[in-house]
């Protein structure tokens, strides 16, 4: 995985946190994180001259590095640019979960 990450990735996170490539690669190594399903679907990719968006439909079930429950579905992006020596490079990834249509909440208000 090392070989497709470009030096300056960036992946946002279900969670929003942002990744650089060395955490990319520490968190895929995490010994407690657990998949214990995985389906792609929809799989959209589009070039852009040197660049391809790769868009996506992840079901997953399983467990993150903290142990808290991970299953659900996800939508993802993934951007990918072809370096000098013809090699494609992942620069960027971003995912999100997709939430299951509930109440919404009523805004707080603030005095």
């Amino acid at each position: 995985m090392a070989s497709l990450l470009s030096d300056d990735y960036t992946a946002i996170t279900a969670s929003g946190t942002l990744q650089n490539k060395e955490e990319a690669l520490e968190n895929l190594h995490a010994t407690s994180r657990h998949i214990t399903s995985l389906t792609i679907s929809e799989r959209k990719v589009r070039f852009y001259g040197e660049t391809a968006v790769v868009t996506s439909l992840a079901d997953l079930g399983g467990t993150n590095a903290e142990g808290s429950d991970v299953t659900g579905s996800y939508r993802y992006t993934r951007v990918y640019v072809r370096d000098a020596q013809g090699h494609w490079k992942i620069v960027s990834f971003e995912a999100s979960r997709i939430r299951e249509p509930g109440p919404r909440r009523k805004p707080e208000s603030h005095p």
